[in-house]
């Protein structure tokens, strides 16, 4: 028995009446979902992009695609006139941050953070102040088609804040990353890495979960002291944990040094990501490709803050054969949604191509739309550690996919899907989000959201912390 078909689309919006389908079905653990006749960017090079495609979702499982699936026990939705596509993958933001957005815009350098946040806002914070920020930016990802986010979560004062800080990702529905580590200044409880242990039992012990968890470390001494800086003696923890490890500040000559020890003792390797390494030396950048260490740029922290260079390192990584994923970084300057990311790093990395060959014969080497988009979703997955997982519509990866409207205002008419997803889009053409199968986002509004209670609680939590002396 075939429900009735929907359309996906009615008056401009996706359809409440699709979802209260799939909300009746939702305990169903084999429920069929079949998407048809959308543009399908798959991002797999097995697929490609497909028009006027099936797409079915079996309980959290993407299983098939291609034309003309079978709509045996489906719930049928017509998507015609819009693009599917991966979820995106923040590969590192800092989340419990997020009340103090754009609190300093225009920031002058990372020391001008540094003291301002690390030093000063971060002393104060209490549990729950960690759990509001942090689910209001994994609520803000949703919303902007981040279906898998990882939290640097660099404020763990005591056991309950990482509590709460993942507990936030529970509550929200996201595919989550909870990359644990102590803070860099004022009183802590010392209780990392040790507590990475507890976490895992706690949260992370089981098969199968939304959630995934991280050692996270600093790349040198030179900020907070040696205890959060990355070596033998973190790597070993995050080894016998059988978790990956994600390393933030690296860049300059000192991280390139760091990097060349971590090789020389065989800490340098796939299951480690190094978040911005820009400013970095040739021969560290050599290690990096040579062991299959992930990176994870920031484009428009870079850019931004003025991170050593100021240059994301896209044609650094390329060079070594390293495709990287994207992040947001620090909502405090800088912006929630992945399509600026893609946007900024896209022209930075032209411009530079151009400004390169300008004046001689050589022929400009450009990145490319597909190129951004592939390492906002692919490649960013891989960088998590969660290739095999998400980050394109697979069969067999979870059903972590997009619902963009590709006849909207600002997208019509649909001439090439890619672009219209790089360069047209943004999160108000996003009419659903599926994470694990799960509608999270749908008919332009993240579900499951009491907007004026989560309002009051962004309030308070930011009125305390703004008022509250640094100790």
């Amino acid at each position: 028995m075939t429900d009735r078909i929907l359309p996906l689309t009615s008056s401009g919006t996706t359809s409440p009446a699709v979802l209260e389908q799939l909300q009746r079905r939702s305990a169903d653990p084999k429920r069929r979902v079949l998407f048809t006749g959308a543009t399908i960017v798959t991002m797999d090079p097995d697929y490609g992009v497909l028009d006027g495609a099936d797409l079915l979702v079996e309980g959290d499982t993407i299983t098939a695609i291609g034309p003309a699936l079978s709509r045996e026990g489906a719930v049928v939705v017509d998507a015609t006139g819009t693009i599917l596509t991966p979820g995106f993958v923040d590969t590192h933001r800092h989340a419990w941050q997020t009340q103090l957005r754009r609190i300093m815009p225009d920031v002058d350098d990372l020391g001008a953070y540094v003291m301002s946040t690390l030093a000063g806002y971060a002393t104060v914070y209490r549990p729950d102040d960690m759990y509001v920020g942090t689910r209001l930016a994994a609520l803000t990802a949703i919303d902007s088609g981040i279906t898998c986010m990882l939290d640097f979560s660099h404020n763990s004062r005591t056991p309950e804040h990482s509590d709460a800080a993942v507990q936030a990702l529970i509550d929200t529905g996201i595919r989550g990353v909870h990359a644990s580590m102590g803070p860099h200044f004022g009183d802590w409880d010392k209780q990392w890495p040790g507590d990475l242990a507890r976490l895992k039992e706690k949260y992370f012990a089981g098969e199968d979960r939304l959630l995934t968890l991280r050692l996270a470390a600093l790349a040198t001494d030179e900020v907070a002291g040696a205890a959060l800086a990355y070596g033998p003696e973190l790597a070993r923890t995050a080894k016998d944990l059988g978790i990956g490890v994600s390393v933030d500040a690296v860049f300059g000559v000192s991280s390139s040094r760091a990097i060349l020890d971590w090789e020389r003792a065989g800490i340098l390797d796939a299951d480690l990501t190094l978040i911005h390494a820009t400013g970095l030396t040739p021969e560290a950048w050599r290690a990096i490709g040579e062991s299959d260490t992930t990176i994870a740029l920031a484009p428009t922290s870079d850019a931004q803050i003025g991170l050593e260079t100021a240059i994301p390192a896209i044609d650094e990584a390329l060079s070594v054969g390293v495709r990287p994923g994207l992040s947001i970084d620090v909502e405090v300057a800088l912006v929630s949604d992945m399509f600026t990311q893609m946007r900024a790093l896209h022209a930075i990395q032209r411009m530079r191509a151009v400004n390169t060959a300008y004046g001689t014969n050589q022929q400009p080497a450009r990145i490319t739309t597909h190129d951004v988009l592939d390492f906002a979703t692919l490649q960013g997955a891989r960088t998590n550690g969660l290739g095999g997982v998400t980050g394109s519509l697979t069969p067999g990866k979870k059903a972590d996919l997009l619902v963009i409207q590709a006849e909207d205002l600002n997208n019509m008419p649909l001439n090439d899907a890619v672009g219209t997803v790089v360069l047209g889009s943004d999160a108000r053409n996003i009419s659903a989000v599926l994470i694990n199968g799960e509608p999270r986002k749908w008919n332009g509004q993240v579900l499951d959201v009491d907007l004026a209670a989560l309002r009051d609680e962004v309030h308070a939590s930011r009125e305390y912390v703004l008022n509250t002396p640094a100790v």
